[in-house]
C-alpha cells in the first residue's frame, strides 16, 4: 500500500519562504542603489563606491561563519529573531549621513545582520521540509531567493527613478518590520543538539565538513554567475541591448520558477546526478549564447538558458549538502554552503575585473562557458561519482 507524500506546504514553510523573500528583496535592492548613493551624497569614487556595495558579502561571509556554529546552541527561532531585529535596526543607519567611512561600517554590519538571518531561515527550512521531499522542499524555499533576484533590483532601479534614497530606505525598513512580525508566527521544533562538545579551535567548529565538496562545486558555479550578475548592463551598452536587458533576470527568474516544481522532484527520486549534469550543460549553453548576443532574442534566451542551468543548481547543491549531514549540524551545512555561494558571488567580480581589459564582455562569457563545463568534470569527482556508485548499490540490493 502507498504510503502518502508527507506534507511539505505547511504554514511554517510558507512563513520562512516568505522571511527569506523579504530578507533577499532588501539585499539585491541595495545592492543596486546603494552604490548610486554613495556616489551622489558623498561624491565616492569608482572604487569606493565598488566598496560600499562589496563589503556587505564580507560581513555576510562572516556573519555566516559565527552562527553557522552557534545557531543550535542558541536555537534556531531565536536565531532568527536576533538576526531580523539586527538587521531591521541596523537599516536605519542608512538615514544617518556622517561620510563614507560611517556607510561603509553600516554595511559592513547590515551584511553581518543579513548572514545571521539568512542562515537561520535555510536551516529552518531544511529542518521542516519532510526527508521524502527534501529536494523539491528546498527547491521551493530557493524559489524565494530566485525571485527576490529579480524583484529586489527592479523595485530599486524604479525607485531611484521616482523618489529620493531616503524614500527607498524607509521601505527597506518597512519590509524588514514585516518580516520582523511574520516570524512570529513561525513555529520551529526544538533539535537535541549533540552531547560531545568539542574543545580549542577546529575548522569543523566552523565548517561542515561533509558539505565542503558539494560547498567547492557552488563556489566554482556561483564564480561563474557572478560576471552575470556584475556585468550584465555593462555588456548590454556595449552591444546596444540596453532595453532587453531591464528583462534578463525576470526571464532568468521565469525560467527557473518554471523548472524548479520538475527538477527538484526528480532529485528526490532520482538523485542529485539527474538535474546537475543537464543543467551544466545548459548553464554552459546559456553563457555561449550570452557571448554571442546580438539582439533582445538571444539575450533572453541566455537568461533562459542560465536560469534553467544555475538557478537548479543552486537548489540542488544546497539540497546536497543538507541531506549529507546529520540534523544536528544542519545549521553548519546551510551556513558552508551559503559561504562557498557568497564566496563565489562576491570575490568573482573582482578576479574577473583582472581579465575583462584583455578580454572583453563577450569573450569573458565564452570563456566562462567553458570554466562550466570544467566544473562538471570537477562535480564527477568530489560527488557525481559517489552518488552514482551508491545508487547503484542501493538498486542492487532492492533488485536482489
Amino acid at each position: 500500500m502507498n504510503q502518502p507524500r508527507p506534507k511539505l506546504w505547511t504554514k511554517d514553510f510558507i512563513i520562512v519562504s516568505f522571511v527569506n523573500f523579504f530578507l533577499t528583496l532588501i539585499f539585491y535592492l541595495l545592492m543596486v542603489t546603494i552604490a548610486v548613493f554613495a556616489v551622489d551624497y558623498y561624491s565616492a569614487t569608482t572604487s569606493q563606491a565598488g566598496l560600499v556595495t562589496g563589503i556587505f558579502i564580507i560581513g555576510t561571509l562572516i556573519g555566516r561563519l559565527y552562527i553557522g556554529r552557534a545557531i543550535d546552541n542558541i536555537g534556531r527561532k531565536k536565531t532568527l529573531f536576533i538576526g531580523l531585529i539586527f538587521f531591521t535596526l541596523t537599516t536605519l543607519l542608512y538615514f544617518v549621513n556622517i561620510g563614507i567611512a560611517f556607510l561603509l561600517v553600516t554595511r559592513f554590519i547590515h551584511g553581518i545582520a543579513l548572514g545571521v538571518a539568512s542562515t537561520a531561515t535555510g536551516t529552518i527550512a531544511a529542518q521542516i521540509i519532510p526527508a521524502a521531499r527534501k529536494g523539491e522542499g528546498i527547491g521551493y524555499f530557493s524559489m524565494s531567493t530566485t525571485l527576490a533576484t529579480a524583484v529586489g533590483p527592479f523595485i530599486g532601479l524604479l525607485m531611484m527613478q521616482k523618489v529620493s534614497f531616503q524614500m527607498i530606505f524607509v521601505f527597506c525598513l518597512a519590509i524588514g518590520i514585516i518580516a520582523l512580525i511574520t516570524s512570529f508566527f513561525l513555529y520551529v521544533p526544538s533539535i537535541e543538539a549533540s552531547g560531545v562538545k568539542k574543545q580549542g579551535f577546529q575548522i569543523s567548529s566552523f565548517i561542515e565538513p561533509k558539505a565542503v565538496p558539494i560547498a567547492f562545486i557552488t563556489l566554482a558555479i556561483a564564480f561563474g554567475y557572478s560576471g552575470v550578475l556584475s556585468f550584465i548592463n555593462f555588456y548590454a551598452i556595449e552591444v546596444d541591448l540596453v532595453k532587453a536587458a531591464s528583462f534578463f533576470f525576470l526571464i532568468y527568474s521565469a525560467a527557473v520558477l518554471v523548472s524548479r516544481p520538475f527538477t527538484g522532484r526528480l532529485m528526490d527520486l532520482k538523485g542529485a546526478n539527474y538535474v546537475m549534469y543537464p543543467a551544466f550543460i545548459l548553464f554552459a549553453a546559456g553563457m555561449f549564447v550570452l557571448s554571442t548576443a546580438n539582439s533582445s532574442f538571444t539575450l533572453l534566451l541566455a537568461g533562459a538558458l542560465i536560469g534553467l542551468g544555475f538557478g537548479n543548481m543552486q537548489s540542488c547543491t544546497q539540497a546536497v549538502a543538507v541531506k549529507l549531514t546529520p540534523a544536528h549540524r544542519m545549521g553548519l551545512a546551510t551556513s558552508t554552503f551559503f559561504i562557498f555561494l557568497d564566496a563565489g558571488l562576491g570575490f568573482g567580480p573582482y578576479l574577473l575585473g583582472f581579465i575583462i581589459p584583455i578580454t572583453g564582455y563577450g569573450k569573458l562569457y565564452g570563456m566562462m562557458a567553458i570554466f562550466v563545463l570544467l566544473s562538471a568534470i570537477l562535480y564527477y569527482f568530489l560527488h557525481g561519482k559517489k552518488e552514482a556508485a551508491a545508487l547503484k548499490k542501493m538498486n542492487t540490493s532492492v533488485s536482489a
